[in-house]
């Protein structure tokens, strides 16, 4: 008799909500195309008639970097959107399971943020959505700001849900909590999540006119923001110590690039809470200061991502859950560094080198670190369809066992 071959992802982990969120973070790297590279006077963000007169004005390669960009967005968009229900799907048949159970009475619960992470993904990813197919978005914008804020607000409840459910079971009970198992970045993902309601919860201030929204969207994307701090940095503490103790797990290895973008979505809701203060309340912030503090951040990513391939390497991750017989749901977690580096490069450059002078835009220079975001834009891609088909293609076979 033979036992019927499964897929990997029919072992189902609350992690592969990250399948969900990498799709969606590549969609937005097609957006910063447009965002960049296509004129949009009159507001801070292109929208589809921007898109359009660009296209219709511009010579081929301004239409070929267009039609690239939409087809990135919305293939992607469809890749975040559907493994975003398939994930809510399973997550439901998980619950109330002695998996379930397992799950919750371990340090692992924390891996049920995930879930609130993709969704504030993929409410930004709508977003993205509509400011490219859309038209006439920009006239009733003012109405969808509240919504949006409604929506990240209640995604933030979820979170806090999940965390407080966690908080109170380890907090109130001792040696539920195993630090020999705390031994990886792997409890940073509530503070990944957190900061992901922030960077949404930060849009209107950036784009809204009304002061009220603006207002209201600023503290409620700091509340996020600091929460989203506090954690990693308590996180991220206790985890090293205890990796200096015990060593790096090696199947949670990925979790030590989860800083990268942290990095990147905490950075641009400072960035857009900086151009909400400008444009509306009347701030002074220099270009100067934005390049220094994305300068910073970058730093930051950089050395952590050293020490994330150094690990990697050392233990042999890539040979055994990426291209050899092995499987984890955590590798998920490798696409989201690869996503945060390429939409940083773009702020850095735009937000930084060019709007302080030190870079002219679209010259050579320019084209050279715009080059390097898209390299690593295109190889996570890649990666990220090279573990769908792990994950989700077909069974690779069965199992033999002798008959009885």
């Amino acid at each position: 008799m033979t036992i019927p071959a499964t897929r990997p992802a029919d072992r189902y982990s609350p992690l592969y909500f990250l399948a969900s969120l990498g799709a969606g973070g590549l969609a937005v790297t097609f957006f910063m195309y447009l965002f960049f590279w296509v004129p949009h006077p009159g507001q801070p963000v292109p929208v589809f008639e921007d898109v359009a007169q660009a296209f219709a004005s511009g010579g081929p390669v301004m239409q070929g970097m267009i039609a690239v960009a939409y087809f990135g967005i919305a293939v992607l968009a469809f890749h975040n959107i559907r493994l975003l229900v398939w994930n809510i799907a399973q997550y439901r048949r998980l619950k109330g399971t002695p998996a379930w159970h397992d799950l919750t009475s371990t340090n692992a619960e924390t891996q049920l943020l995930a879930m609130p992470l993709a969704l504030a993904m993929s409410v930004n990813v709508g977003f993205v959505l509509g400011m490219a197919f859309v038209p006439g978005l920009w006239s009733v914008v003012e109405y969808l700001f509240p919504m949006a804020l409604i929506a990240f607000g209640l995604i933030g409840v979820l979170a806090f849900r999940q965390l407080g459910h966690f908080f109170g079971r380890v907090l109130t009970r001792g040696g539920v909590f195993d630090v020999t198992a705390h031994n990886s970045f792997a409890q940073l993902l509530p503070a990944f999540a957190l900061s992901m309601v922030a960077v949404g919860f930060a849009a209107p201030a950036a784009m809204s006119t009304v002061p009220l929204t603006a207002g209201i969207s600023l503290i409620g994307s700091t509340f996020f923001g600091v929460a989203a701090i506090l954690y990693a940095v308590v996180a991220a503490i206790t985890g090293f110590n205890s990796m200096l103790h015990y060593g790096t797990a090696r199947e949670s290895g990925p979790t030590l690039m989860v800083v990268i973008p942290i990095m990147t979505v905490l950075g641009i809701t400072f960035l857009r809470q900086e151009h909400g203060m400008t444009h509306t309340f009347g701030a002074e912030v220099s270009a100067v200061e934005t390049l220094v503090f994305l300068s910073r951040l970058m730093a930051v990513q950089v050395v952590f991502l050293l020490l994330g391939f150094l690990v990697l390497n050392r233990q042999g991750y890539w040979r055994a859950y990426i291209f050899g017989a092995g499987d984890s749901a955590g590798a998920y977690a490798l696409i989201c560094p690869g996503v945060a580096l390429s939409v940083m490069l773009q702020f850095w450059l735009n937000a930084g080198l060019v709007a302080s002078g030190l870079v002219v835009k679209f010259s050579v220079g320019y084209w050279a670190i715009s080059a390097l975001a898209v390299v690593i834009q295109i190889v996570m891609v890649w990666f990220t369809f090279h573990l769908n088909r792990r994950h989700f293609g077909r069974a690779r076979g069965s199992a033999p066992v002798p008959a009885e």
